[in-house]
């Protein structure tokens, strides 16, 4: 299954998919060493903060998956709740992943199901109390991370030459 956003990024600087042949010339200038630089600088920001997540909800008793799961839920546009569907989009996961991690946080009292007032077909999942307390306080935590982190994980500026 290919990601369509990843695709049309490759496609806008020239790469092409598996299976496709050849792609044509890439359209985007080449990189300079200051370009690789800022990727890298970029990138090693990134792992850096996943890895602080990582760890900072593994002590927790959570996975980073489940806390991914809880704010997904707390940041749904426009609701306090969404269907395994809409999670499964949020998440970048199989539908059948997310059906099976919210069983899990269900079982621990993170999240619960409800069904939907409009469609008694559709369930909802939204977070439990227990799950929006742990949910602030690592949440929180992360917030101040990212503040620490502000320099490092600043998109990389592009050095352009005439």
């Amino acid at each position: 299954m290919v990601n369509p956003e990843i695709e049309q990024a490759r496609r806008r600087a020239g790469v092409a998919a598996q299976g496709e042949g050849q792609g044509g010339e890439a359209e985007s200038e080449p990189l300079t060493k200051q370009d690789f630089e800022a990727l890298a600088r970029f990138r090693f920001g990134i792992r850096r903060y996943l890895r602080f997540s990582e760890e900072t909800v593994r002590g927790d008793g959570l996975t980073p998956q489940q806390y991914q799961l809880l704010l997904a839920l707390k940041g749904f546009p426009g609701r306090e709740w969404a269907t395994v569907g809409e999670l499964a989009d949020r998440l970048q996961l199989r539908h059948h992943s997310v059906v099976e991690l919210v069983n899990r946080a269900q079982r621990q009292g993170l999240v619960k199901r409800d069904t939907h007032p409009d469609d008694g077909r559709a369930v909802r999942v939204l977070l439990t109390s227990e799950g929006e307390r742990v949910l602030t306080r690592l949440s929180a935590l992360h917030r101040d991370e990212l503040r620490r982190m502000d320099a490092i994980l600043a998109p990389p500026t592009w050095n352009r030459t005439p």
